[in-house]
């Protein structure tokens, strides 16, 4: 787990490396295969499910599962989600990270902070003994008090073996509520956090998930480790 979530954070920081304006997420989404295969793994999200890329790519108003194309060519001023696994030696690391390309408005830049800080909140609560519950709260709480609000369509999960596994870690819930988090579990959090209302729609590819509103949305995720000594971080990209 921890040698393949490490191939996967070292790939999303060589793709957010790359967000710049008039690059292409195919681009990207070469870069991120090309550095994978180079470490010997092999990319999580190439053909699963039928996806046809090894990174998923969303730029502003898209919440997940963007299509890395040749004719989706950055602009300034954009935000872009990348969301990047790795499958090494039977297991799997999945993280995202959303990058901002060149300057980006003050109201962008505060829904990325916003939302990457989310993130921690909820992985203060992934200690052995609290719930999964406790988790979804806290991310919930930090965003609603901030004016966003959270995707509640798609959720985290377990990561291990499988790149989806059980718990769903939902970034909304109640203190005290859901499964226990045990030592020697691994779960993927991760919030999606839209400027506007939390509703989502697919597109007529199936996958591509925009806002019904039209307005931006940030996600950020690491795999996480529960631990006896609490929280463990496998993916960094930072």
């Amino acid at each position: 787990m921890k040698d393949a979530c490490r191939i996967s954070a070292e790939a999303l920081r060589a793709a957010g490396e790359a967000v710049k304006p008039g690059i292409s997420t195919l681009e990207i989404d070469t870069i991120v295969r090309r550095y994978i295969e180079k470490q010997g793994a092999s990319p999580s999200f190439l053909g699963y499910g039928g996806f046809p890329a090894s990174a998923c790519i969303s730029v502003n108003n898209v919440v997940i599962h963007g299509i890395p194309k040749a004719t989706t060519v950055l602009r300034e001023g954009d935000i872009v989600s990348i969301d990047v696994g790795a499958f090494y030696r039977g297991y799997h690391g999945d993280n995202a990270y959303t990058f901002p390309c060149g300057s980006v408005s003050e109201e962008a830049q505060r829904l990325l902070d916003t939302t990457r800080a989310s993130l921690y909140e909820g992985i203060k609560q992934a200690v052995a003994g609290n719930r999964i519950g406790d988790i979804g709260s806290a991310v919930q709480g930090y965003v609603e008090a901030r004016s966003y609000s959270v995707v509640r369509s798609y959720v985290g999960h377990g990561v291990g073996a499988k790149l989806h596994e059980d718990p769903s870690v939902p970034n909304y819930g109640t203190p005290g509520r859901g499964v226990k988090l045990l030592p020697g579990m691994t779960i993927a959090i991760e919030p999606m956090v839209n400027e506007g209302t939390r509703h989502t729609r697919v597109l007529g590819d199936n996958r591509t998930v925009v806002t019904v509103d039209g307005k931006l949305s940030a996600h950020f995720e690491h795999t996480i480790a529960i631990t006896p000594d609490g929280p463990k971080i496998l993916t960094v990209c930072e």
